[in-house]
């Protein structure tokens, strides 16, 4: 079924508020784009990645420093995914075509690929956000793990709200072995099709894939003093801490308190536009922090993202106060966690309540 909003309801907002946005940037004189904090951001986890990969690979350290640098890897790929990658493959990095393409390989290097991402992101969840059969995001561990009223309720899940946290560890290593090989053979993604894919995304899935097993399997086994048994205690290691990150960061933009988990009624139409829905179903947390931002690439301030995915993350902290006057003037929500932990709490509940209550 083809979902369509409600471009009727609440049309002043948007345009108001993309009027707001503007004015911000051109009064300013500055881009939209990346500046001078982002590149050193960007070079600071870049930086990090190849840091830790030489003292991993060829440096002389003791099993127990492995394991830390291992644990430290996995969180820098998932910092590069959320600071470097996630912005170029939305094109908001640069104004070139060029440098953002060159910018999201990094996303391929570090084991995912750009293209599934593009469709699966960028077109699927952030049209369709918290949609049930069309926002795959909500497929956090299909029979496992239930985050939206529209899911089947098993008994199990009446403790996924324990589980469910140690289950996130296992995102990245899903999409390095087999999630990005079945989204890009399929022929839809939600309900978006996926059929039409060009002949180069075949190649650069297949070779960046052999890239990224060499650089993270073959080498350190080929040039590291080590047995299999610790290589792979130190690779799952890895892998556990950049899901466990990554699994986190996501849901606790979607699915907490407040969230709105919308159906279309028989002829695929939406009550909200898609400017409401966004605010309706997105939740930003701890935008206080400067370290929040910082390590998560802005996406703690998810509203903005969603709201202007075309828009570099670095300038969304000042880009918050204006979205969240424009939608308290049209009596619109803005749903926000103040800290970290508050977001940490409200996403517990919520897997509490899908998993014992919700029907």
């Amino acid at each position: 079924m083809k979902v369509r909003f409600n471009g009727k309801n609440q049309t002043e907002f948007y345009p108001e508020l993309k009027k707001r946005v503007d004015k911000y940037f051109k009064e300013r004189g500055i881009s939209k784009h990346a500046n001078t904090a982002m590149f050193l951001k960007s070079f600071f986890f870049l930086g990090a990645l190849i840091g830790l990969y030489i003292l991993i690979v060829f440096g002389n350290f003791s099993l127990t420093a492995l394991l830390g640098f291992a644990i430290l890897i996995g969180m820098v790929q998932a910092f590069i995914g959320f600071n470097v990658a996630h912005d170029a493959i939305h094109g908001s990095y640069s104004s070139s075509r060029l440098i953002n393409k060159f910018m999201s390989t990094w996303f391929n290097i570090i084991g995912a690929n750009a293209y599934v991402w593009s469709v699966a992101h960028n077109k699927v969840h952030h049209t369709f956000t918290n949609i049930p059969g069309h926002d795959e995001d909500l497929d956090v561990a299909p029979g496992l793990v239930r985050v939206c009223p529209d899911e089947p309720k098993k008994a199990i899940m009446k403790y996924q709200q324990y589980y469910a946290f140690f289950l996130y560890g296992f995102a990245s290593l899903s999409w390095v072995f087999r999630k990005d090989y079945v989204k890009f053979f399929q022929d839809k993604i939600g309900e978006t099709d996926n059929t039409k894919k060009p002949k180069i995304e075949y190649f650069n899935l297949f070779f960046f894939k052999a890239v990224y097993y060499s650089l993270f399997i073959v080498v350190p086994l080929l040039v590291m003093d080590i047995t299999w048994g610790q290589f792979l205690i130190g690779f799952l290691s890895m892998h556990l801490a950049e899901g466990f990150v990554l699994g986190l960061v996501f849901q606790l933009a979607h699915v907490v308190e407040g969230m709105d988990f919308p159906q279309p009624n028989e002829e695929g139409k939406l009550k909200d536009s898609w400017a409401v829905h966004q605010l309706k179903t997105t939740a930003n947390f701890s935008l206080k922090s400067p370290l929040s931002a910082f390590f998560c690439g802005a996406l703690n301030f998810q509203i903005e993202h969603h709201l202007f995915p075309n828009i570099c993350h670095i300038h969304y902290p000042q880009l918050s106060k204006i979205v969240e006057q424009t939608a308290k003037e049209y009596d619109i929500p803005y749903i926000e966690n103040e800290t970290f932990i508050g977001a940490l709490k409200s996403h517990y509940k919520t897997l509490r309540y899908f998993g014992r209550v919700a029907a």
